[in-house]
């Protein structure tokens, strides 16, 4: 498996494990993030935290290799200061809290949540500081921690994702081995096979079901691709499940059978605008994912799509591209929403520039397609693939699967030709990560965390491809505790009825599998619970909101409105890329983040083109308004945003 260069959200993947294992033997190169160690009785779990976040619900795990209950964890690490200075740590956490930085003690308290703990000035260095905090939660109510630090030029904020890096170690590379095995155990639908019971969500994950697919497949391509799926896709999870001399008949035969699953009418074949296509196609970014089919450099990591002419059967590939889910939920294709005539050009540009399709109709002869049925039967397709057909394939589960087994099989060095186990396209890598994870006591299948979920299914989804790296994308290092989870759900799945910046042509695409797990784990990772509080109504709200009317306008006050619409009012300036409408804000926004970005917005985004209204104590320059009061001015400007559709225009 390459090393990937990507920071990863929490360590748990292919490339964090690789990575420190080279660590380990070769350079003593800080890597991202921080270790973190989680204890949890005699068990301890070493992997990488970005940052000094954590939130773990009441009677949930803190991670899936330690028990519910009764928990410590501790980060350690480095932390970068681009210039030496003072800097004052704040903490919000339940429980206790220690924090030490280069040998001195910034933070030891105890915490209710309640109120921001302030930790003493320390003296940082210029370059790489040590950092150890340890932290135990609260006897009751859930455990949350969240680090901020300021200095003179950096108001309260969260540290940096890039300020933090760790050393490797034996130890951690070991964890990490054994976290991968985990991820790859999921990611191949092992457990389809040798049973989990009570195992996590993702172990239910679906691949393409069968009923139709005879109307959505070439039967050419099928059969090149079950005899061979990883030479057609890299990195597929799909295995070659026949081997040996015959291996190309019973592929031809299975194919055979699959094509005769016929499903509805024959589709009217794709009409639209190749060059109308290609425009679409690079408004929404599909080379966060795939080679381009016109381009001649293809880069393997993506998905190639010179085959659509090959795999589609005529006139699919349109309706495909409008519900790509419709036969396989956990497709990492996303939903654009395109319109049949967005789809019927996509599909024109696509098929215009691919490989020629085989002709030929599938083959029809009743003893081939016969034995592809017994062939699907019996050889565990019906583990994954859904179709109103009595299986007849059986493994052992997993708990009967003896650490020593791991030797053989699926995971053998050398599998002999036309073994009966299914053939992965597996590195020497990968097989140690997964006899890593056999030897362990497995029963992280049962316990699942959203942060675990966010950490390996942002990196399955290539989140980090489009966020950070398309003009009105924000950077993934500032989604964690931003949004709201209900409203982040929504929007992740598609189901969000406005775009919030309506000026970009590229537009978020739906994972309505994935889109709750991603909601709570970018609020979890930022030590905000899965489901937003409540948010608390001031007596004097109406009045704090007519304040904040106030702050809004052009007539002494911010000139919000120059810039964003609010309701149904437009902004009054004209610009190419116009703020964000301001009704929508309080059901979107997690109120932390909010506070922040107003009290000085470059400190969340050097990009930003938010003016800063805060002076350095944070004082607010309209002293008509609330005497100046800088976090009561912040406070009128939510109440006000807490109206939404029923906000009035300010002056």
């Amino acid at each position: 498996m390459p090393l990937r260069s990507l920071i990863r959200l929490a360590a748990i993947s292919a490339a964090a494990v690789l990575s420190s294992l080279v660590a380990v033997s070769a350079a003593d190169a800080p890597a991202p993030g921080l270790s973190l160690a989680l204890t949890a009785g005699a068990v301890t779990d070493l992997s990488v935290a970005e940052n000094l976040w954590l939130h773990v619900p009441v009677g949930q795990p803190a991670s899936p290799w330690i028990a519910p209950g009764a928990f410590a964890a501790k980060w350690q690490g480095q932390i970068t200061a681009e210039l030496r200075a003072d800097y004052t740590f704040h903490a919000e956490f339940s429980g206790t809290l220690k924090l030490i930085l280069n040998d001195t003690v910034a933070i030891e308290a105890a915490g209710t949540g309640d109120t921001p703990v302030l930790g003493k000035t320390v003296r940082l260095n210029k370059g790489a500081n040590t950092l150890v905090a340890e932290y135990t939660p609260p006897a009751a109510g859930d455990a949350f921690l969240r680090v901020f630090w300021s200095n003179k030029e950096t108001p309260y904020t969260p540290i940096p994702f890039s300020a933090l890096t760790h050393s490797a170690s034996p130890e951690l590379a070991k964890s990490l081995q054994v976290h991968l095995g985990r991820d790859l155990f999921i990611e191949h639908r092992c457990a389809k096979c040798h049973s989990v019971p009570q195992g996590i969500a993702e172990l239910a994950m679906d691949a393409p079901a069968f009923a139709g697919i005879g109307s959505r497949r070439n039967p050419d391509w099928m059969a090149r691709w079950i005899q061979d799926p990883e030479a057609l896709r890299h990195g597929t999870p799909m295995p070659k499940v026949f081997t040996g001399a015959d291996a190309a008949e019973q592929s031809k035969a299975v194919a055979a059978f699959l094509s005769s699953l016929k499903a509805g009418s024959s589709p009217t074949p794709t009409a639209g605008n190749a060059a109308e296509g290609k425009a679409l196609y690079e408004k929404l970014h599909c080379v966060a994912c795939h080679n381009p089919p016109d381009t001649a450099e293809q880069d393997a990591k993506k998905i190639g799509q010179k085959q659509v002419l090959a795999k589609f059967a005529p006139g699919t590939l349109s309706p495909f591209l409008q519900k790509p889910a419709e036969h396989y939920a956990w497709i990492r294709m996303p939903n654009f929403k395109l319109t049949a005539e967005e789809a019927g050009n996509l599909a024109a540009y696509l098929e215009a520039n691919a490989d020629k399709a085989a002709t030929g109709a599938a083959p029809a002869e009743e003893a081939l397609v016969a034995k592809g049925r017994t062939l699907v039967q019996n050889s565990g397709c019906l583990n994954c693939h859904a179709l109103d057909l009595q299986n007849q394939f059986a493994a052992r589960p997993l708990s009967s699967l003896a650490t020593d087994r791991w030797n053989t099989s699926c995971v053998a060095d050398a599998p002999a030709d036309g073994a009966k186990a299914p053939r992965y396209a597996f590195g020497v890598e990968d097989r140690q990560a997964l006899r890593a994870f056999a030897a362990s006591d497995r029963r992280s299948l049962t316990r699942q965390t959203s942060l675990d979920f966010l950490a390996r299914q942002s990196e399955r989804l290539n989140c980090r491809e489009c966020h950070g790296k398309i003009e009105g994308f924000p950077g993934f290092e500032l989604l964690p505790g931003k949004l709201k989870p209900e409203w982040a759900a929504r929007f992740i799945a598609g189901n969000e009825s406005w775009k919030p910046r309506t000026w970009l042509e590229a537009r978020m695409p739906g994972f309505p599998a994935y889109a709750e797990g991603l909601a709570t784990g970018l609020s979890q990772m930022a030590g905000l619970p899965p489901k937003s509080p409540e948010d608390p109504t001031p007596a004097d709200t109406a009045e704090l909101a007519k304040a904040g009317q106030k702050i809004a306008g052009a007539n002494g006050g911010f000139s919000c409105i120059s810039c964003h619409g609010i309701a149904d009012f437009g902004a009054t300036q004209v610009f190419e890329a116009p703020g964000l409408n301001l009704a929508h804000s309080y059901a979107r926004l997690q109120k932390p983040y909010f506070r922040r970005w107003l009290r000085a917005p470059t400190s969340v985004d050097p990009s930003t083109k938010m003016p800063v209204y805060f002076d350095e104590e944070g004082k607010s320059p309209l002293p008509d308004i609330l005497g100046g009061d800088g976090p009561k001015t912040i406070g009128a400007v939510w109440e006000y945003l807490r109206l939404g559709d029923k906000m009035q225009k300010p002056e």
